[in-house]
C-alpha cells in the first residue's frame, strides 16, 4: 500500500481509537481512501499537486458539496451543502485529501468548544480540559494526530486560542487574504478561514493554496498572496499592558519572558509597548460581533431547511419554536445582544462607538507595525480550562479572547506557535501579529524564530 493510502488508514483507525474525545461529527472513510488512490496515482506519475499526499479535516462550519454541514447546530439538522466553499476546492484541486468534519462551537460561538448541540470536544492532553473554540475540533484533530492539517476559521481567536490550549500552529490571516465563500457566517466583517498544521512550514503551504482573489467573495483581497520578504526579524515589539494583565498566570509570564530573552540572545531587538486599548477590545469585540450575528443568523428560521419545530401552528410560530429549539443557549444570548445593541436608541450608545474604536485600534496596530516586524504577546492568558466548569457570568468565558481578538479587530494576520508546557502539564502559545497583508512574512519570521 502506498503512502497517502496508507497515512489515511493510520488516520482512520486511530480515528476510531479516540472516539471518547468527541472531535470527529463525520468520518468520510470510504471517501477518503479512494482520493488517496487516485491521489498516490498522480504521486507516482510525478503529476501531484502543492498538497498530494496531505489528509486534512474541515471544520464543520464550512460547506462540501453534497456533504452535512451543521455549524454544530441542531437547527441545521440533515442539511447537505448544494456547493463547495472556495477553500474546498483549492484544496481538493492541489490533491488533499479530506477526511472529515470537526466539532466546533455552535455557529463558532464559544472560547471552549462547550457550546456545540453534539458535545463537547475533550483535549487530547487531558480529556478534562476544553481543546479551546470554537475550533476546538479542528485543533484537537491535529493534536491527536488523526490528519496533518485541519481547516478552522477565527473570527475573536478561534483558531489561536485552540491552537494554544492544544500545542498546535494555528492562523489566522489577514482579512480578505482567505474566501469566506462557503463559510457559514457569524460575524463577517471579522470571520477569517485558517489553518491548524503541526509546523509552520505546513500553515505557509497550505495559505498559499487556499489565498487569493475569489469572485463570489467581494471582501477578498484582489491581489494574489505576495511572497514572503522577511525571513528573520529584526525588530519586536511585545504588548507590556498584556504581560502585565492580571489575567495573566505566573508560568505564562515566565514562560513568555523566556522566549523574549532567547530572541534578544538571537540579536533581535525587543522593545515593550504599551497598548492603552487593552481593556475595551472585549466590549468592542461583542458589540459589533453580535450585530453581525443578529442579521447572519435571521435567515435560520426553520423555512428553508434544517430543524422546523412540530409545536409551530402558522408562520409566526414556525419561526419562534424552530429558533427557540434549534439555537442553543450562547447562540440566542449572542442574537439577543446583538439585536439590541442595533435597535433604535442604541445604535449610536453602542454599535457606531464600538465602530470608532474599531477604527483608533486598527491605526494604532497599523502604526506600530511600520516601526516593528511583529507585535507579540502570550496567546491566552492561562491554559487549557476545565470541561463543564461553572461560571455565573458568561463574560468570564468571554476573556478567554482577552489578547486574541485585536488582530480581528484590526484585521492583521497573526499566528499561535507552541510556547512550551506549562507545570501543570499543558501546552502554552506565544502570538505574533504582522503587518496587514503580509500573511507569508509573519509566518516566515515566527518559523526563524521558532528554530533560533
Amino acid at each position: 500500500m502506498s503512502s497517502t493510502a496508507q497515512a489515511v488508514e493510520t488516520f482512520l483507525s486511530k480515528i476510531e481509537q479516540t472516539k471518547d474525545l468527541n472531535i470527529f461529527l463525520e468520518v468520510w472513510s470510504e471517501e477518503a481512501r479512494d482520493q488517496a488512490s487516485v491521489v498516490d496515482e498522480k504521486i507516482a506519475k510525478g503529476t501531484g499537486g502543492k498538497l498530494a499526499g496531505m489528509v486534512i479535516a474541515l471544520k464543520d462550519n464550512i460547506c462540501y458539496l453534497d456533504h452535512e454541514v451543521s455549524a454544530a447546530s441542531k437547527i441545521l439538522e440533515g442539511f447537505e451543502s448544494q456547493f463547495s466553499a472556495t477553500v474546498v476546492q483549492r484544496l481538493l484541486a492541489e490533491d488533499a485529501v479530506l477526511i472529515g468534519r470537526t466539532n466546533c462551537d455552535e455557529f463558532a460561538m464559544g472560547s471552549g468548544n462547550e457550546n456545540s448541540a453534539f458535545g463537547p470536544t475533550k483535549n487530547p492532553h487531558d480529556p478534562t480540559k476544553v481543546p479551546g473554540g470554537s475550533s476546538g475540533g479542528s485543533a484537537a484533530a491535529v493534536a491527536a494526530g488523526l490528519c496533518h492539517a485541519a481547516l478552522g476559521s477565527d473570527t475573536g481567536g478561534s483558531i489561536r486560542q485552540p491552537a494554544a490550549f492544544t500545542g498546535t500552529v494555528g492562523f489566522k490571516p489577514s482579512y480578505g487574504r482567505v474566501s469566506r465563500h462557503g463559510l457559514i457566517a457569524y460575524a463577517s466583517s471579522f470571520d477569517q478561514i485558517g489553518p491548524f498544521t503541526s509546523t509552520v512550514e505546513d500553515a505557509a503551504l497550505i495559505m498559499e493554496v487556499i489565498s487569493g482573489p475569489d469572485d463570489f467573495d467581494a471582501t477578498a483581497i484582489q491581489s494574489p498572496l505576495p511572497k514572503a520578504v522577511k525571513t528573520a526579524p529584526k525588530k519586536v515589539a511585545y504588548l507590556k499592558t498584556a504581560l502585565d494583565h492580571p489575567m495573566v498566570d505566573a508560568s505564562m509570564r515566565k514562560a513568555f519572558e523566556a522566549q523574549l530573552e532567547l530572541l534578544e540572545n538571537a540579536g533581535v531587538i525587543v522593545e515593550p509597548v504599551e497598548f492603552e486599548f487593552l481593556d475595551v477590545l472585549v466590549p468592542v469585540y461583542y458589540v459589533i460581533t453580535t450585530a453581525e450575528a443578529s442579521s447572519n443568523l435571521a435567515r435560520f428560521d426553520g423555512v428553508h431547511a434544517g430543524y422546523r419545530s412540530d409545536k409551530s401552528t402558522d408562520l409566526e410560530s414556525i419561526y419562534k419554536t424552530s429558533r427557540s429549539e434549534g439555537f442553543g443557549l450562547e447562540v440566542q444570548r449572542r442574537i439577543m445582544l446583538g439585536t439590541f445593541v442595533l435597535s433604535a436608541g442604541y445604535y449610536d450608545a453602542y454599535y457606531g462607538k464600538a465602530q470608532s474604536v474599531r477604527r483608533l485600534v486598527k491605526e494604532w496596530t497599523d502604526d506600530m507595525l511600520e516601526k516593528y516586524d511583529l507585535i507579540l504577546c502570550p496567546t491566552t492568558p492561562n491554559t487549557a480550562f476545565d470541561i463543564g466548569r461553572v461560571v455565573e457570568d458568561p463574560t468570564v468565558n468571554y476573556l478567554e479572547d482577552i489578547f486574541t481578538v485585536h488582530a480581528n479587530i484590526a484585521g492583521n494576520p497573526a499566528v499561535s506557535v507552541p510556547m512550551g508546557m506549562h507545570p501543570n502539564g499543558l501546552p502554552m502559545g506565544m502570538q505574533a501579529m504582522g503587518a496587514n497583508g503580509a500573511d507569508l512574512d509573519v509566518l516566515a519570521m515566527v518559523d526563524w524564530i521558532q528554530k533560533h
